[in-house]
């Protein structure tokens, strides 16, 4: 796998040809169910209410878009009602984490009710960019003190971006990261940090950062040590945030790393069942296109304070083929990369 193949991902959409007038006859009177693989009020809901209460608009026939929260399994739950439950009509859209794409790629552990490659990919919301960051009171201050020196990182449980990001650094770089595993989610490290237990966290998506602690950003009680994305994130880059790619030294360590991190172009995916209707499929995917530039929608967005980096249904399916289709001496290293 060579990073070209992720070029031009991140492009703005381009607005497919306009739909055939008979396209409004196909969701005249019909309800379109929006299922969210994820608790209420987390950021996985709250994108994909965000797309229900607007992308209607979009599909001719003005059909209803409900949304409602299926959580467990990373996912799993609704991928596997998608795959093999839910009507292949357009009428059942599932939002789905990344790991419900990428597991059965890097958890053997991961769920074997559905093949993510057989999925119809409609598009992403974003595509986003992780970060390792300390408090600013850390004499950790930059990745490359990182590199010689010990700090306490605080960290989810294995399988949890926190305590992953962490393993692939100092697996990949060779930074010396102590993790202190067990914390419930990203809001009790940050205490922690406050409190002195915990000298900074990795994995963490830039847009949540700014979300969740705008004040820490815009008050500088933040060392940004690195950027982990495929492509540099424009932001991060002007404020002198590196990018992994030149601490990792070994070529296969590149490649596994380059396929770890395309799990987060996947960020908020949404799909439909095998087999769907390409009717069905074309619309869907033009409606969630224009929702992406709609100025009510990125109002809405900036609103609720979330980024917005889409990328198209075909994009993505794709790079679902392509990253499925590695060579499995680099999923091996990957495996190993974030293994707990």
């Amino acid at each position: 796998m060579h990073r070209a193949l992720w070029a031009g991902l991140m492009a703005s959409v381009t607005i497919t040809a306009a739909i055939p007038a008979k396209a409004a006859d196909y969701y005249a009177g019909k309800q379109i169910e929006m299922l969210i693989g994820a608790d209420v009020a987390g950021g996985y809901d709250i994108y994909a209410r965000a797309v229900a209460r607007h992308i209607g608009k979009f599909i001719p026939g003005n059909p209803n878009v409900i949304a409602r929260n299926q959580p467990g399994a990373g996912s799993a739950i609704v991928g596997g009602q998608l795959y093999k439950v839910s009507p292949k009509d357009g009428t059942v859209i599932g939002a789905l984490m990344p790991g419900a794409i990428m597991g059965r790629l890097l958890d053997e552990r991961a769920s074997n009710l559905f093949d993510p490659t057989k999925f119809v990919y409609i598009g992403t919301a974003d595509s986003g960019t992780r970060v390792c960051m300390t408090y600013a009171s850390s004499p950790i201050k930059t990745y490359e003190a990182a590199l010689k020196e010990k700090i306490v990182m605080g960290a989810s449980q294995a399988g949890g971006a926190t305590r992953d990001y962490l393993v692939l650094h100092n697996l990949a770089t060779g930074t010396k990261f102590d993790i202190v595993s067990g914390y419930k989610g990203t809001a009790e490290i940050m205490l922690a940090m406050e409190r002195g237990e915990a000298g900074g966290l990795c994995g963490l998506d830039w847009s949540s950062l700014k979300s969740q602690k705008g004040d820490w950003v815009r008050d500088k009680k933040l060392n940004i040590l690195m950027q982990d994305a495929l492509d540099p994130e424009p932001e991060l880059t002007a404020m002198g945030v590196p990018q992994i790619w030149p601490y990792i030294k070994n070529e296969t360590d590149k490649k596994a790393v380059e396929l770890i991190l395309s799990q987060q172009l996947f960020g908020r995916s949404y799909v439909v069942p095998p087999g769907t209707n390409p009717e069905a499929v074309e619309i869907l995917r033009n409606a969630f296109n224009k929702t992406m530039q709609d100025k009510d929608f990125i109002e809405d967005a900036e609103r609720l304070r979330i980024g917005i980096t889409p990328s198209t249904g075909a994009k993505l399916q794709d790079v679902v083929q392509r990253v499925h289709g590695s060579d499995q001496t680099i999923i091996d290293r990957a495996k190993k990369l974030i293994e707990p």
